[in-house]
């Protein structure tokens, strides 16, 4: 259980905003276009990556740890104008990963707040009876979690419920480890004039958190894939889905309605409120979230093909989800998933085996576990079995070793979502890993 408390551990949660209130230790961070202070700790390849640096700026950070403004965009918010479906994966982010464009690295950061947010306002305290909900009103839930100035505002609370069949003494257990239905997130509909006019369209954010509670981390490791229900034909033809993932996402108690129901319902609404414009649906979570976005996705547009906006997914240190034939289908429904992967978090090597139909040199190196060079025998029993997944979407890929700022290294730290957005705002490209900067000690 001690995996329960380590993001609130690692992020000391305050319920006052963040940007003039938070106690934590104050950075500052500048741009520039100078050469850096001699001051400034390098770790570059060549002259070329140092010289990439130092037009990209420098960050102060304190000496062990990932404050605040290493995971905030260090640059003022670009007007992204009609170039927003760019942004939004209309082109599979071509020419915007590898070096990572500084208007898209705002926007990831941006939805990762959506995320953090999530987690700040969810109640880790089992000894509450308010355990599992979440801390504030619905109205006030941006404001008290530091993204008061975001220009949304929250539509809807999100919960999801474990279905998964527990034996009889658990109920004889605290009553914390046996909650079923959970508050995980959240819909928020962008209503500011000028951030629409920035965004060039009217944005819908549908964030959610990762694994929280005891049976949620049961479903986890429930790893069987299988068919979703609406497949016809024989069974393991069509889109397969982690079981674990699934029950969570459609499983209800009598006085909770499934995340599915939720999800759809106010998808529904606000289509029906705002379709006349354009709008823009994004899908962003962590961990189990970025699994449960992921369906979330998948359920949108095979249930509301005919209306529903352009759905876009930004996932973070996200497991895989499903076989090659749930990958297809989303891309072949127009989905566009962003999977932001740091290469030394284990989890997004989990569950199962990865396959691609290519088996070119790019590839083998992009997906790190795969078929291959496996025996034939080996793959064709994969395939058909519970371990053949598919990694879906483009991939950003990131790595805590390139950081200068994380010297402890380990499965918690890799895993964090503060250390996914501290890593995004200091990539550069796959042969300059991160920027120049320069530490408080």
């Amino acid at each position: 259980m001690r995996l329960c408390y380590s993001y609130r551990a690692l992020n000391s949660v305050t319920t006052t905003p963040l940007p003039s209130s938070s106690t934590t230790t104050t950075t500052t961070t500048t741009s520039t276009l100078i050469e850096p202070p001699t001051t400034t700790r390098f770790r570059t390849k060549s002259d070329s990556c140092l010289r990439l640096r130092s037009l990209i700026g420098t960050t102060t950070l304190t000496k062990n740890d990932v404050t605040e403004s290493a995971t905030t965009c260090r640059l003022s918010p670009p007007k992204l104008g009609k170039r927003w479906r760019e942004y939004q994966g209309s082109g599979d982010w071509e020419g915007l990963l590898d070096p990572l464009d500084d208007a898209l690295r705002c926007e990831i950061l941006r939805y990762g707040h959506f995320v953090d947010a999530a987690y700040r306002a969810f109640e880790f305290d089992p000894i509450l009876p308010a355990y599992a909900t979440c801390r504030f009103l619905k109205n006030a839930l941006l404001t008290r979690t530091g993204l008061g100035r975001s220009g949304y505002r929250v539509t809807k609370n999100l919960h999801a419920t474990c279905g998964v069949q527990t034996p009889g003494w658990i109920e004889r257990l605290p009553s914390w480890m046996s909650v079923r239905s959970s508050w995980i997130g959240y819909v928020a509909v962008c209503q500011d004039k000028e951030e629409i006019a920035r965004l060039g369209r009217r944005d819908v954010v549908i964030a959610l958190r990762g694994t929280a509670t005891c049976l949620e981390w049961l479903e986890n490791l429930r790893t069987t894939l299988i068919d979703l229900p609406s497949h016809v034909g024989p069974r393991g033809s069509g889109p397969m889905v982690e079981s674990g993932f699934f029950s969570l996402y459609t499983s209800s108690t009598a006085t909770c309605a499934s995340l599915q129901h939720a999800i759809r319902e106010e998808v529904a609404r606000v289509v029906q409120s705002y379709g006349a414009e354009p709008l823009s649906l994004t899908i962003t979570g962590h961990s189990l979230g970025a699994a449960l976005a992921i369906l979330s996705a998948y359920d949108i547009t095979t249930t509301l093909a005919d209306v529903a906006p352009m759905v876009s997914v930004f996932s973070f240190g996200g497991p895989r989800v499903g076989n090659k034939s749930l990958r297809c289908k989303l891309e072949g429904g127009g989905t566009k998933i962003l999977r932001i992967v740091n290469s030394d978090d284990l989890v997004t090597k989990v569950p199962g085996f990865v396959f691609r139909d290519d088996q070119d040199d790019d590839v083998a190196k992009k997906y790190n576990i795969h078929m291959a060079n496996m025996p034939t025998w080996i793959q064709k029993h994969v395939k058909g079995s519970q371990w053949g997944y598919a990694d879906v979407g483009q991939e950003l890929k990131l790595s805590s070793k390139e950081s200068p700022h994380l010297n402890k290294i380990n499965f918690a730290t890799c895993h964090d979502l503060k250390t996914y957005l501290h890593l995004v705002n200091g990539v550069v490209s796959s042969t300059c890993p991160f920027r120049a900067t320069k530490e408080v000690l």
